[in-house]
């Protein structure tokens, strides 16, 4: 094969790659911003909250007024009950938590698939084919599928004690803790490890044995990898436990902030300095409010 039909096979193969990529991140967002919009966490101006409400909320019935609640009168709007969460609910708030990780986490990993698609090629070229690129991207996020169980089962606990209301963060101080400890990590050796792993795919991949070509090998591979980037990520993902779990602002502006982190090298100034505002804005919360 020719240097130029490789280069041109190459630069298309880039093309689906990122193509796939943008359609996935785009059908995930807007699942994510339909869902926030019926749970009404983006009500229109002086609408009336959607029939969809988060588990763990129950909409009081407002057809008969309640004549034991003395002082009250017909105008008054009752706040959502809390209640507890179903089989039905777990799964619903999973589905969401999984389906938000694809959203923020896919661009981030795109670097990755890239190289990995390219050096598949070349060795396909050379009669020595390995596994398909969409195998390794599997592996990568069924690892942050398993961490939407765990943050799922996070907000289940939160909301069962009363620590987390479905529409709003966690309270003042936890949410002052939950801060600081993400700030503090922002600045350990751990997350360098981790970063370092997700700045440096090629480097990542000969360390852990290079590409594979059995399906199931690259999608291990693939696992490894969303495992650094679990390990590079939690802290900043715990934010959303304390600006609102589905405040889209904030669900944004964290990938934007991931995506950025990944591609600026192997400088720690911006995770050094993204550690220091959220320590400064959780003392903030714990010794102010």
């Amino acid at each position: 094969m020719s240097t130029s039909r490789l280069e041109l096979m190459l630069r298309r193969d880039r093309a689906v790659i990122l193509g796939a990529i943008a359609a996935v991140a785009a059908l995930a967002w807007a699942y994510v911003i339909w869902l926030a919009a019926n749970m009404g966490a983006l009500p229109p101006a002086g609408a009336d909250m959607p029939g969809m409400t988060m588990p763990g909320m129950e909409m009081p019935d407002m057809a008969t007024p309640n004549t034991d609640m003395p002082g009250m009168d017909m105008g008054t709007t009752l706040a959502p009950a809390l209640r507890g969460w179903s089989v039905g609910d777990f799964a619903f708030m999973f589905a969401m938590w999984a389906i938000m990780m694809v959203g923020m986490m896919l661009p981030s990993v795109a670097p990755m698939l890239l190289i990995y698609a390219g050096v598949a090629r070349q060795a396909g070229s050379r009669g020595k084919p390995f596994a398909a690129t969409a195998w390794f991207a599997t592996g990568y996020l069924l690892a942050w599928t398993a961490f939407s169980m765990l943050a799922t089962s996070a907000q289940w606990a939160l909301e069962s004690t009363l620590l987390l209301t479905p529409m709003t963060g966690i309270g003042t101080a936890l949410g002052g803790i939950v801060l600081i400890v993400a700030g503090v990590y922002q600045c350990t050796p751990l997350k360098d490890v981790c970063l370092s792993a997700c700045q440096s795919p090629l480097q990542f991949i000969m360390r852990h044995g290079g590409f594979r070509p059995d399906p199931l090998g690259a999608m291990n591979l693939g696992a490894e990898h969303g495992i650094y980037c679990i390990g590079c990520c939690w802290a900043l993902m715990a934010i959303l436990f304390v600006v609102g779990i589905m405040n889209l602002l904030w669900v944004a502006a964290i990938a934007a902030f991931i995506l950025l982190e990944k591609l600026v090298g192997p400088s720690r100034l911006l995770s050094r300095a993204a550690g220091a505002v959220l320590i400064a804005a959780g003392a903030w919360m714990l010794f102010v409010n």
